[in-house]
């Protein structure tokens, strides 16, 4: 832009001063100084109403300025905190994922005394199959991809595999011992947990079930797991020892161990990633273990023998089965205190935990009870109680909600 004088040097500067001292000007500069403050659209307008034109090809000349644009707003500086992490976030819909979805719902039950498995239907409460398996089955574990169910026949060393189409036995896979079966985060490997020896094995589930690595848990009663929220390493619980041991996932090796005293069993990542529920049937609770520093940080009281974990729906709470004593508690992710307990009427055996897809139904296997209970979750009341076979240890709900299983008896992300 070219500027041409029109006057004087200096004249034209001598006669805003004089402007500025009026009073009508000093009124006028008020007003538009208030609206500026008070309104964020008249600081945008003034902005791009100040900002020069922008000139493109041959119409821009060699005097004029460059152009000043406006940040776009996905770019602009921001102090907002990233989302918090929520490890159970693919839970949170309640809603079972199509093709899945097609599929009926039902609980496979497995009963540990009597090697069969009990299948419910959850609409009637009713038990609508019954079929033999291996010996000592524990839990029913669905793959990581919800392809299928494996039942763990830890006395026959072998896997049933059940059709999720039929809900009936569709094969059989031969591998030690498997008390309990995991799913790492990825989808890579399958874990078997070999309790009576001592060990984990890392197995490729997608092509015939190899070894990959053999992992030694030198304590006692290794039995339940779950994984960091990276996936990186798990904490195993040793049931016999008192001892939770840290493995790296990727080298498949012991990465370190804390001594929780008493009879340390089920295992949950809390919601944010940052540390590990696991109750405690000799110590009568939940501790709290921070998996940096590998010491435990809390212990949360609950009842006699606490035994199972699932997250709630709502991932704000976590039900624990106090199997000793016939109660379920509930304990608050925000505060980790005790926020409600659920006393059974006539008492019972709460074991192994599972939640229907909307999260209204929290469905307990009752080990030494013969009996499968049925809680409503917004009450805490005891609406059903199902008979079943010897021994009903890990059952599972299926199909559910979530991308993926880590294993078990239904842990979904």
């Amino acid at each position: 832009m070219r500027i041409f004088r029109t006057s004087k040097p200096g004249g034209g500067v001598r006669a805003l001063a004089g402007a500025v001292r009026t009073r009508a000007f000093r009124i006028f500069f008020a007003v538009v100084f208030a609206v500026a403050v008070l309104s964020p659209a008249a600081v945008v307008t003034a902005v791009v109403w100040t900002a020069p034109p922008i000139s493109t090809g041959a119409a821009a000349t060699q005097d004029e300025q460059p152009a000043r644009l406006l940040p776009a707003p996905d770019i602009q500086p921001t102090s907002l905190p990233d989302p918090a992490l929520n490890v159970y976030a693919n839970t949170l819909s309640g809603t079972v994922p199509c093709p899945l979805c097609e599929l009926k719902q039902r609980v496979y039950v497995p009963n540990s005394g009597a090697g069969t498995v009990d299948v419910i239907d959850p609409t009637t409460y009713k038990v609508i199959d019954h079929f033999g398996v291996g010996a000592i089955p524990h839990h029913i574990a669905p793959a990581w991809d919800m392809s299928a169910l494996y039942v763990d026949n830890e006395g026959s060393s072998s896997l049933t595999v059940l059709d999720i189409h039929t809900g009936r036995p569709s094969g059989a896979i031969n591998i030690p011992f498997p008390y309990n079966l995991y799913f790492t985060p990825d989808g890579t490997k399958a874990i078997d947990v070999v309790e009576r020896l001592q060990r984990i094995e890392f197995r490729d589930w997608r092509h015939g079930w190899k070894l990959l690595k053999s992992v030694g848990i030198p304590w006692p009663g290794a039995d339940h797991m779950d994984f960091s929220a990276d996936g990186s390493y798990l904490m195993i619980s040793t049931e016999y020892s008192g001892v939770v041991a840290k493995v790296d996932v990727n080298k498949m090796e012991l990465a370190g161990y804390v001594n929780v005293g008493g009879l340390p069993i089920d295992v949950k990542l809390s919601p944010d990633g940052s540390v590990f529920y696991v109750t405690n049937q000799g110590r009568m609770g939940v501790s709290v273990v921070d998996p940096v520093a590998m010491k435990e940080i809390q212990f949360i009281p609950t009842g006699r023998g606490a035994h199972g974990l699932q997250v709630s729906r709502d991932t704000r709470s976590l039900y624990v089965s106090n199997r000793l004593e016939g109660s379920i508690s509930v304990i608050d992710f925000a505060t980790r205190k005790v926020t409600a307990k659920w006393v059974m009427p006539g008492g019972g055996s709460p074991d192994m935990l599972q939640l229907n897809p909307d999260g209204s139904r929290l469905w307990a296997s009752g080990r030494y009870n013969r009996t499968v209970y049925v809680f409503d979750t917004t009450t805490g009341t005891l609406i059903a109680r199902i008979p079943v076979g010897a021994e009903d240890h890990g059952l599972t709900y299926f199909p559910n909600v979530g991308l993926h299983s880590l294993g078990h008896n239904g842990v979904y992300r």
